[in-house]
């Protein structure tokens, strides 16, 4: 999709133009994927600012021909390796971009002295989260790209279930490894993360990893996952009840629902993210369980599962409509379970739209 790579890099060209930078070397591979849709594993970009639209992508040989196909439009470089290659072409042609920003966050210092010296003759200046500025707010194929990961998602729990998978005397690396199977069969490209499954007191650990510990009746199961298409990650978190739940069971459920269904009707375009935090927080601490409840209530998510913005007590800044986040609040009794309910959403006019789908009433699997 060449048409929509060439409109994100004129977006960059609008927010260079402001940073006061001739052009932007880019080095992070995510951020090269947004601009050109190059999947490799090694590539730099020279984005110029001015109104011609040049750009200059350099990869090295392994990629030729997959280059050829996945950035048809834009001026390669084939050299091994990418950024000194681009710095001998700024170099070249200094004229056009004294003023040269790059993506200083993912820059060490001894990769900062290689930079001066193959930029010698061009002032580099730093210029961080500039891209990340453009991939905040979602553009419609990128949403259908979150969409998609969010349904594979969707139908490989309800394979799950329907299975049998969720049930007595598996572990929980059993079920991980067979929910994480499910989501390759459905279409996924790879996993967002290591999915958690946590069972019993397990379930009150926010960021459990599977273990061999059996599912038991009784016991909290939760379930912390997501699937990947094109580049894009899903983020899904739901909690079951293996047999009849207790009524600490219950209760505890029904007040991480509600405060999810307040921090979800929360997002809207204007809304500070700060105020969103708190809208699912104040249920729970209505509760009595503020203290339980012992992370942000969420994040962006796109081509990384982690993005800004960050739904916390100390969150900044406010929503745009195409922002795609998390809402997941959870409460954690230690020594005895744990529930936490995630969606991915996207932010709109209209309100939240529900990217899974998957039922967040409680499921009782007997």
């Amino acid at each position: 999709m060449p048409e929509i790579h060439a409109h994100r890099r004129g977006a960059l060209r609008s927010l260079l133009a402001e940073s006061g930078v001739d052009a932007l070397l880019v080095t992070d591979l995510l951020n090269i994927r947004y601009l050109t849709g190059f999947t490799g594993s090694n590539a730099a970009l020279l984005v110029h600012s001015g109104g011609d639209g040049r750009t200059v992508f350099c990869t090295d040989g392994r990629y030729t021909t997959q280059s050829a196909a996945e950035v048809p439009d834009l001026e390669r470089v084939i050299d091994r390796a990418s950024a000194r290659a681009l710095a001998r072409h700024a170099a070249h042609d200094h004229a056009h971009h004294r003023r040269t920003g790059f993506e200083s966050q993912y820059v060490s210092v001894e990769e900062h002295e290689v930079l001066k010296v193959r930029f010698e003759t061009v002032d580099l200046i730093r210029t961080p989260g500039l891209v990340e500025q453009l991939r905040v707010v979602k553009d419609e194929v990128e949403v259908e790209a979150l969409r998609e990961a969010c349904a594979v998602a969707d139908r490989a729990l309800a394979d799950l279930v329907a299975a049998g998978g969720l049930r007595a005397g598996r572990t929980e690396l059993e079920v991980a490894r067979d929910l994480e199977n499910r989501m390759l069969d459905h279409g996924s490209a790879g996993l967002s993360f290591e999915s958690i499954v946590a069972a019993g007191p397990n379930s009150a650990i926010p960021h459990h990893r599977p273990t061999g510990a059996e599912l038991r009746a009784g016991d909290f199961v939760k379930l912390d996952f997501g699937a990947t298409v094109d580049g894009y990650h899903s983020d899904m978190t739901r909690t079951f009840v293996l047999g009849e739940p207790a009524d600490w069971q219950r209760e505890l459920y029904d007040l991480v629902h509600r405060a999810q269904a307040a921090g979800t009707e929360a997002v809207r375009p204007g809304a500070v993210v700060s105020e969103v935090d708190a809208a699912a927080r104040s249920v729970i601490v209505g509760a009595g369980r503020g203290e339980e409840f012992s992370h942000g209530l969420g994040h962006g998510v796109g081509l990384e599962v982690h993005e800004a913005p960050s739904f916390a007590t100390t969150g900044v800044g406010t929503l745009t409509a195409g922002m795609a986040v998390t809402v997941e609040p959870g409460v954690y009794l230690a020594g005895r379970g744990g529930v936490r309910i995630e969606d991915t959403l996207v932010v709109r006019d209209t309100g939240p739209e529900l990217l899974t789908l998957s039922t967040k009433d409680l499921v009782v699997v007997r």
